[in-house]
């Protein structure tokens, strides 16, 4: 959606498809049947290859793209970063969107990469009308007589769908997204090869590392979120949805669906600009100044449900000309965390904005998990630390709260803890969303807008631990207990009379010490064997020159098995020196 195109070209539905229906079918049936996993795995592996990144696969991979201190660290990470946008760029759909993902995970790639990752084009050339235009006759009821008139040329073309303006039979003049017509198959192929390399990686990850990091469930993470963007009932039901929450503010809106389908959304057009782009003088400061606020609290109210949009950024937001009001456009990327670590959040930040750095890193620690591999004195001093920095900061600083997040999470890696699911996408979409206020209303700090709605915030946290199923779980669980409470203790009380009572402890060795030990066992086990082999072999040549004359391949024997030791001895100290390096 957006402003209208200037010139206006209507389209008779007669002619889009004249006779050419079936052939453009076998078009589109061919170019899918050439996506396959095979020449798809080929491709990247080449275009890997072509920009030098199959590097990026070995043992130490993950430890050269967290990066290091120095410049020259930091220009090799820039170089790396550019190397990999270009490639996921050539890639298409499935990676710019992987990329995008990965621009959130600062925890896991250097800055320098996800700087550069943050430039990935999603303004792809769009494919040919006729092709969309089969969609949209396989999709709709009415195929394309369910218009009036539809521009040709897309007001907006991404790696998923691409836009159109057109107008219905009843007059009323839409934005029409279609998906297109190969992406869904591509998207399958790419993520099961993706999968792959995921479990490939993992497996070779540091143990440390291996336990805050789980790969796998970064590309579920993201295959999920991606395959509900190909899905336009998704799309429409997050707008039906964040249209009642947003219902209370009055200079805010999200546009009517007028009808949907997997493939399709046909949605009211906002004519106007995004938020980026309107007049000066369109707004007065107190008409800025109430969208801000609004805007403000909407995200709070959103963001303390445990709702997330990763992309609530200007582009997305358009100033409808004729009411006013701020209309969210794209709601694709949108999802859910765990209310209570999203309370934790919020939680920690209102200990920060009153100098309350240790009640904050208490609540930084419901957030961030920590394994075995965690000091927890060092967390704990690395947030309170942290943390100080932002009292009293300013929504335009460094200092800012969507940097704060990214610390959090950084830190929380850095120290070897398990990062929620959904938690860098939440981050992302409250550091947008800081980021649309100061462009909105740079007179007003988001921080001042977001304590605002203190009582907002605890008025939610409060319904939702008190609310009646949450109290009839906690009235069953409290008799549940009352009730087997005589019979369990009386068990414990007769095991005890009977010198019976007995507490089975297991321990299970974890997977990366099973490894490291069965690596161990058969290096020393070879180096004993080639030792034996060396003394057995020498025995032979030293004391066994009789032997040897009346049988000459004795000696031929002896001086194998020596070279054969030394070859062998030469082996395990290679594999040992190796897995020092790695």
């Amino acid at each position: 959606m957006g402003a209208m195109p200037a010139e206006k070209i209507h389209v008779g539905k007669e002619d889009i498809l004249r006779g050419r229906k079936e052939q453009l079918r076998r078009e589109v049936d061919k170019m899918r049947d050439k996506i396959n996993r095979h020449k798809r795995f080929r491709t990247m592996i080449r275009v890997f290859a072509k920009h030098g990144l199959l590097h990026l696969f070995d043992r130490k991979s993950f430890r050269l793209l967290r990066g290091g201190g120095s410049e020259a660290d930091r220009d090799q990470l820039r170089k790396i970063g550019r190397r990999m946008r270009l490639a996921f760029e050539e890639l298409g759909p499935t990676f710019i969107k992987l990329g995008q993902v990965l621009v959130s995970r600062q925890e896991i790639l250097s800055d320098s990469i996800t700087t550069e990752l943050a430039e990935l084009l999603d303004d792809v050339p769009a494919q040919p009308f006729s092709h969309m235009a089969l969609v949209l006759e396989d999709e709709l009821p009415d195929g394309l007589q369910t218009f009036e008139w539809i521009h040709p040329e897309p007001i907006g073309s991404a790696s998923l769908a691409q836009v159109y303006h057109g107008k219905l039979k009843d007059g009323r003049e839409c934005a029409v997204k279609v998906v297109r017509p190969t992406v869904d198959k591509l998207f399958q192929t790419d993520i099961s090869i993706i999968r792959t390399l995921a479990k490939h990686l993992q497996k070779r990850l540091p143990p440390a590392l291996a336990a805050s990091v789980e790969l796998p469930g970064l590309i579920e993470e993201y295959y999920s979120s991606s395959i509900n963007e190909l899905d336009m009932r998704v799309e429409a039901r997050n707008i039906e949805a964040h249209r009642q929450i947003g219902a209370e503010f009055e200079t805010l809106g999200v546009p009517e669906v007028y009808m949907t389908t997997r493939r399709v959304l046909v949605m009211e057009f906002i004519d106007g600009w995004n938020l980026k782009e309107f007049p000066v003088d369109f707004f007065t400061f107190e008409e800025r100044f109430m969208r801000m606020i609004d805007l403000a609290h909407y995200y709070v109210k959103t963001f303390s449900d445990g709702f997330y949009h990763a992309d609530p950024h200007g582009s997305n937001l358009m100033v409808d000309r004729r009411t006013k009001k701020i209309i969210g456009i794209d709601w694709g990327m949108v999802g859910r965390m765990d209310s209570l670590h999203t309370e934790a959040i919020f939680r920690a930040l209102m200990h920060i904005r009153v100098n309350q750095a240790e009640d904050a890193a208490e609540a930084a620690l419901d957030l961030v998990q920590p394994t075995p591999y965690t000091d927890p004195v060092r967390l704990k001093d690395e947030l309170r630390s942290m943390f100080i920095h932002y009292v009293n900061s300013e929504q335009g600083g460094r200092h800012n709260w969507g940097n704060l997040l990214i610390q959090l999470i950084t830190i929380g890696m850095r120290n070897h803890c398990r990062i929620p699911n959904g938690l860098a996408l939440w981050a992302k979409g409250f550091s947008a969303a800081e980021g649309t206020a100061q462009w909105l209303c740079p007179e007003i700090s988001y921080h001042t807008a977001v304590e605002s709605a203190d009582v907002q915030i605890l008025r939610r946290w409060l319904s939702r631990r008190l609310n009646y199923r949450a109290n009839a779980s906690l009235i069953t669980e409290l008799g549940k207990l009352a009730g087997t409470f005589p019979r369990r203790l009386n068990k414990i009380l007769e095991k005890l009379a009977w010198n019976d009572l007995k507490l089975p402890v297991e321990h299970r060795v974890p997977d990366d010490i099973r490894r490291w030990l069965n690596r161990s066992v058969n290096r020393l086990t070879l180096g004993v064997l080639a030792g034996g082999i060396f003394v057995g072999s020498s025995l032979l040549l030293s004391f066994g020159a009789e032997a040897m004359k009346a049988t000459p391949s004795l000696r031929w024997l002896g001086e194998g098995l020596i070279w054969s030791s030394t070859a062998l001895a030469l082996y395990v100290c290679w594999r040992v020196i190796r897995s020092k390096r790695a």
